[in-house]
């Protein structure tokens, strides 16, 4: 799934953070980093976060209702 315009990042990692199950996020290289990892939020972060938004991000949920938090978390903003 892919999410897009990401302005409010600590909020996004807070949803990240509820979900029960593991939650990825795929590189450009298509590695994937754990995003319930604390030092994959900062490096995800470093990498992606230049002007105050994340314009998109491809990730991973693997039970259905992180995916439902997610989406709900995109169309809330």
């Amino acid at each position: 799934m892919k999410i897009q315009n990401i302005t409010n990042i600590e909020k996004f990692f807070k949803v990240v953070d509820s979900c029960k199950g593991k939650v990825e996020l795929v590189t450009g290289e298509g590695d994937r980093l754990n995003l319930k990892s604390k030092l994959s939020q900062y490096v995800s972060l470093a990498n992606l976060f230049s002007d105050g938004t994340i314009d998109e991000l491809e990730i991973i949920a693997y039970e259905s209702e992180d995916a439902f938090k997610l989406v709900e978390f995109m169309m809330e903003g």
